[in-house]
């Protein structure tokens, strides 16, 4: 599978040619994620030296933050060196991976090959450079209602993990591919949250490129969408909840200039009141024969995007069918889109009884100036099911291309290899192929002011599209399959 997916996107031809020979040589790979298992001999060069540039492990409190951050622990190449060659490295370098996942998309982008496994990343020769998140504070999980046992990561802690990853590129003057394979379905799934547009800022600077995978949420049936065109100007949806959520939220976005107001019924036919809109009230409901208890939070102006949101919170909600009755108090037509958290946050016997698969890119890969990927099987070129749709809320086109994404070897921590499957193993792939545009443009100087938003459009314009199938662009797989040879293909006019 790796020599399928690295031969599948014109990898392997580019770096047979010796006039590319592209690895990413002299690119920094950035890795946002859960850690990385630096012992693997996947970060490794021949010589047994680390390929990691530096980790910031976030969780570590107990050595020296980086530089300009009051937190966590970077661990330098000299440090992780120095720990290869001890009998207890983590004493030395106490990070480690026990997730899994960020050493899997790290290995994917930028691992060693390792015949033995049939293993290869896509850019052996960059250096990495790691930052292991922190999880999500109580507090905050408490107001968004994640479950503890629930892995996630607050917006504050990515956005510094990209200011580090920018600070190091600026430092050391090398151009930088940065790799996210985290999304949420919170949010208006519109591009302009504030992880998104911290990324369309970088993605805008010359030098930085990123990639994010799409999601994972198309056939999870955690959407809903509504459109109403005539009198008397109401919706109504439902969803199945599980007796296996206790503690779970969800989110409707409508448009400017619509006001809704939304009545709740639970499975035993309890009504709250029509809950209209309005600035800074949180509506509580206790319902009389049941332990359900809804928080209600109707808000007319959200901040960031402007948009009305209907944010609903449920505790110990009853199982079985919920009803909600979305009313516009204006008397004119109106649209409006429904989601569920995405991922592991609720189980998947908790969704909308008449689900859509589109419009469930999760952010931040909504975003305009990153490149957003969805994953395909490379063996018959069939998107994956699972892969998130779009477009986005305002019908900008997302995903912009879409990856191999399927069984794609990785390494996985205490030495081992395995396989990954989804969007955010597409996004690795994709990364890996930016760092070598930016090693293209840059240390060979054929464009070296090129920005990250060049790079979506000289990808965008290779992708391979078979027009006798598919128009382009399109909601599933963008403007197609992300193919690096066929950049170079459409640079060159005969």
């Amino acid at each position: 599978m790796s020599d399928i997916s690295i031969e599948k996107s014109g990898i392997g031809e580019v770096q047979r040619n010796p006039y590319l020979a592209l690895y990413g040589t002299g690119i920094l790979m950035g890795i946002i994620d859960t850690g990385i298992d630096y012992l693997h001999p996947a970060f490794r060069h021949n010589d047994s030296t680390s390929r990691i540039f530096s980790i910031w492990d976030q969780t570590v409190q107990s050595g020296t933050p980086p530089e300009g951050f009051n937190f966590g622990s970077e661990y330098t190449n000299d440090h992780i060196n120095l720990a290869l060659k001890s009998k207890d490295p983590l004493s030395i370098v106490p990070t480690q991976d026990t997730n899994g996942h960020g050493t899997a998309i790290a290995s994917i982008a930028a691992g060693s090959p390792s015949q033995q496994n049939s293993f290869q990343g896509v850019v052996t020769e960059s250096q990495l450079v790691v930052i292991k998140l922190k999880e999500a504070k109580r507090n905050i999980r408490q107001i968004t209602f994640v479950p503890d046992d629930i892995v996630c990561y607050q917006e504050t802690d990515i956005i510094l993990a990209l200011r580090y990853l920018f600070n190091i590129s600026q430092k050391v003057r090398r151009p930088l591919a940065i790799c996210i394979a985290l999304g949420t379905s919170q949010g208006p799934h519109d591009g302009y949250g504030t992880v998104s547009s911290y990324l369309d800022y970088l993605s805008q600077l010359p030098r930085i490129g990123a990639a994010v995978g799409g999601g994972n949420e198309g056939n999870n049936r955690r959407h809903y969408y509504g459109n109403v065109t005539s009198a008397p100007y109401t919706q109504d949806f439902e969803i199945n909840v599980s007796t296996k959520d206790h503690l779970f939220s969800m989110e409707i976005w409508s448009d400017v200039p619509t006001r809704l107001a939304i009545q709740i019924m639970s499975p035993t036919g309890e009504l709250t009141p029509l809950i209209y809109p309005q600035i800074g009230m949180c509506s509580q409901h206790d319902f009389l024969v049941e332990t359900s208890v809804i928080w209600v939070n109707n808000i007319i102006f959200e901040e960031e995007s402007g948009d009305q949101l209907i944010l609903i919170r449920f505790k110990e909600p009853l199982e079985g069918i919920w009803h909600f009755l979305i009313q516009n108090i204006d008397d004119e037509s109106f649209s409006f889109h429904a989601w569920l958290p995405a991922e592991n946050q609720i189980s998947k016997e908790t969704y909308f009884m008449e689900s859509i698969p589109d419009t469930t890119i999760t952010a931040p890969g909504n975003a305009v100036s990153i490149l957003t990927a969805s994953a395909y099987d490379p063996t018959n070129d069939r998107a994956l099911i699972e892969s998130s749709r779009g477009y986005n809320r305002n019908n900008f086109v997302k995903p912009d291309i879409t990856a191999p994404g399927l069984n794609l070897p990785c390494a996985l921590p205490n030495n081992r290899y395995g396989r990954a499957t989804g969007t955010g193993s597409a996004a690795a792939h994709a990364a890996g192929i930016i760092a070598m545009l930016l090693e293209w443009a840059i240390l060979q100087g054929n464009y070296t002011t090129i920005t990250g938003y060049d790079i979506n459009q000289l990808i965008i314009r290779g992708a391979r599209r078979d027009k006798t199938l598919y128009a382009y662009p399109n909601n599933i797989s963008g403007y197609g399959q992300i193919d690096i040879n066929g950049v170079f293909d459409k640079l060159t006019i005969f």
